[in-house]
């Protein structure tokens, strides 16, 4: 399968589906808002959103508000979504649900 290629609309839906929170913004990016119990835990998990990012090459726009973090993927190279975006989802709410696990 080539993560690369642009996902149809029918596609992107049915990812979409399973993912959790997830939202598509103008067909050309997802986004997600995740919170956690405070500003220290939201940094620990951007910090593994980095890891994961440099371990994919792929690299998602990221906002930090105190204990709130906004994830937004596209693949720029592709001019809009791609598996690598779903992938990368997928890999961030593995992060979160494992932050929060520990607790």
């Amino acid at each position: 399968m080539d993560r690369n290629r642009l996902l149809t609309e029918d596609e992107l839906a049915e990812q979409l589906a399973l993912l959790k929170g997830w939202k598509a913004e103008e067909g050309k990016r997802i986004a997600k808002s995740y919170v956690f119990p405070a500003f220290a835990e939201a940094v620990a998990f951007v910090n593994r959103v980095a890891g994961i990012a440099e371990t994919m090459n792929h690299h998602p726009f990221i906002a930090i508000d105190y204990r709130r973090v906004t994830l937004r993927l596209t693949t720029w190279h592709s001019g809009g979504l791609t598996h690598l975006d779903i992938d990368s989802a997928k890999a961030y709410d593995g992060e979160q649900n494992h932050l929060l696990d520990k607790e």
